[in-house]
């Protein structure tokens, strides 16, 4: 018999599966479908060895067999034979009273549907329909993974422009830049494994699945590979990104107080706080993951003191950032207070300082940074969510356009460029 399971409950895992592609909230989908498939051997086990063990009737009888949904014991012909709703069913408790019925034919064999496929009724333990705030939470869910979409396409998309910006124009090449380039660069990356960690669990939970065979790669070590180095590279990116924050916070800071240094000597370490130390950090969690946890995507998180080998190194430099941001704006009001033209004005450019600040040393990050995802419930976790990923997102996006294309020096290099093509290319320019 051909290895098929039913299609309603296909259907319904794979519905499960698809609650893997939002790793910012609590997920539960893979480690659901993979308790589901390890429950089913059960069942297919145990039906074999009772039908092994059970004497058979006399006469004419539809064979006892397991037709890899429920298990079924000899039928007299031309019945109805039910039997209760298979225990692996992840939705078990709500249909635990249900049945599952086929019929035994008149000739002793069991109906089938287009001559091969077993025929059965599975509606009674079928998935109940979902409640209105379950339906409300999946379109929520929907609906945040298209704005972290956008965000983060928009953001790689301008950060590739501003990285080129700053390449190309020699006049533009210092340390300061440089250090904004390597922020921009880690904003990028950050960018780009998410969604190709997107790509990849879309195309793996959106496999035909027909057979067993087919589940069993789908769950295998193997097949978790390319989400796993996805999600390594993920964690990777997101704490560069939070200690490009410190090097901006380290850097500004020291330009404002007015320390002595060699911006070159200085640059070197720069890279190694930004580049290296997640490496430190990053090397620990993998071997946790792979000696402890080495379940489907890395993405759960069963045992937190491993999730916080990754979050302490981020709660310590955002909280550095913030110490950092507060030296910063005291010295901002001080100068500004000494060279006030009039308390308006003043007040302004202190906002403005203030505001531009905040998405350069990823300050907002301080609001949600001891509600972890684990800890927050009902709507405060979807405020988190919403907040976190849309900052998250589109945080790139703004501090490329804060630190590249709205810099007077960046639109001054870019204007000088353009009016000298536009002299070397009289051609191309409209004639009056």
């Amino acid at each position: 018999m051909r290895d098929v399971l039913g299609s309603g409950y296909q259907r319904s895992l794979i519905h499960l599966a698809w609650m893997c592609l939002f790793s910012s909230v609590p997920n539960a989908g893979a480690k659901v479908l993979e308790k589901t498939f390890e429950e089913w051997m059960r069942y297919r086990d145990e039906c074999l060895r009772r039908m092994a063990s059970e004497p058979y009737p006399a006469g004419l009888f539809c064979n006892r067999t397991f037709d890899m949904y429920a298990c079924w014991p000899d039928g007299s012909p031309g019945t109805a034979v039910n039997v209760s709703c298979p225990f692996y069913l992840p939705w078990f408790e709500k249909v635990k009273h249900g049945l599952v019925s086929r019929r035994c034919g008149t000739d002793g064999q069991w109906v089938t549907v287009n001559g091969s496929q077993p025929w059965r009724d599975y509606s009674q333990c079928e998935e109940m329909e979902s409640t209105i705030e379950e339906e409300g939470a999946r379109r929520l869910m929907v609906s945040f993974k298209v704005l972290y979409t956008v965000g983060y396409s928009l953001s790689l998309l301008t950060l590739v422009s501003a990285l080129l910006v700053l390449t190309v124009f020699r006049k533009l090449h210092c340390t300061r830049n440089y250090i904004h380039a390597n922020l921009f660069a880690s904003f990028g990356l950050r960018a780009t494994s998410v969604m190709v960690k997107d790509a990849l669990l879309e195309k793996r939970w959106g496999m035909e699945v027909v057979q067993v065979a087919d589940w069993e790669a789908l769950l295998s070590h193997e097949a978790a590979l390319g989400c796993r180095a996805a999600q390594v590279l993920m964690q990777y990116c997101i704490l560069a990104n939070h200690y490009w924050f410190l090097v901006e916070a380290v850097y500004l800071y020291k330009l404002l107080i007015g320390a002595v240094f060699s911006e070159k000597n200085y640059y070197r370490l720069y890279l190694y706080l930004g580049w290296g130390t997640p490496v430190v950090f990053v090397v620990p969690w993998i071997a946790a993951k792979y000696l402890k946890e080495n379940a489907e995507c890395w993405a759960l998180n069963e045992n937190m003191a491993y999730w916080w080998i990754i979050r302490i190194p981020i709660l310590l430099a955002s909280l550095i950032n913030l110490l950092i941001f507060m030296r910063i704006l005291k010295v901002i009001l001080a100068k500004l207070r000494a060279n006030q033209k009039g308390y308006a004005d003043y007040k302004l450019r202190l906002a403005k300082a203030t505001l531009t600040l905040i998405p350069l040393f990823g300050i907002h990050e301080v609001v949600f940074i001891f509600a972890t995802d684990e800890q927050t419930t009902g709507i405060l976790r979807y405020v988190k969510v919403f907040f976190t990923l849309f900052l998250n997102s589109f945080q790139g996006f703004l501090v490329a356009v804060l630190y590249c294309f709205a810099n007077k020096e960046v639109k001054s290099e870019m204007k000088k460029k353009w009016q000298l093509w536009k002299l070397d290319h009289p051609a191309l320019c409209c004639a009056q």
